[in-house]
């Protein structure tokens, strides 16, 4: 089954998505009137059949969960919540150990925390 984990921000879309049990890191998308669309065009190109939107606590889950029930709405694949709690913290230790550009840091810490995500879920 291929998955795609979504680290939902107010700003910047974290995406990342699972492939025969390899997880890929995909570019970070603004948070924008256009999300759902390109989320839509990400799932036709890679066949995915389930979604993981990852869940932290505070008025950032509120907003996310009315994003995942917009998503659910709009898009008739199974959506699943994850706990992401320290997430973003993993993905920066990622990005540490690989030497990474600060320059590019905003451009992939999201997706790299989708990847922790998803990881989660599928290991």
């Amino acid at each position: 089954m291929n998955c795609l984990a979504i680290d939902y921000g107010t700003k910047r879309v974290g995406l990342a998505y699972s492939v025969r049990g390899i997880i890929s890191p995909l570019a970070t998308l603004p948070n924008d009137q256009e999300l759902i669309p390109k989320i839509r065009q990400i799932i036709d190109e890679y066949q995915i059949s389930k979604l993981y939107v990852g869940l932290s606590e505070g008025q950032i889950a509120k907003l996310t969960l009315r994003f995942v029930a917009k998503l659910s709405h709009m898009i008739e694949l199974p959506v699943e919540t994850v706990e992401e709690a320290v997430s973003t913290i993993e993905a920066d230790s990622i990005y540490q150990q690989n030497k990474k550009n600060r320059k590019s840091y905003h451009q992939t810490i999201d997706s790299l925390a989708a990847a922790v995500i998803l990881k989660r879920v599928i290991s």
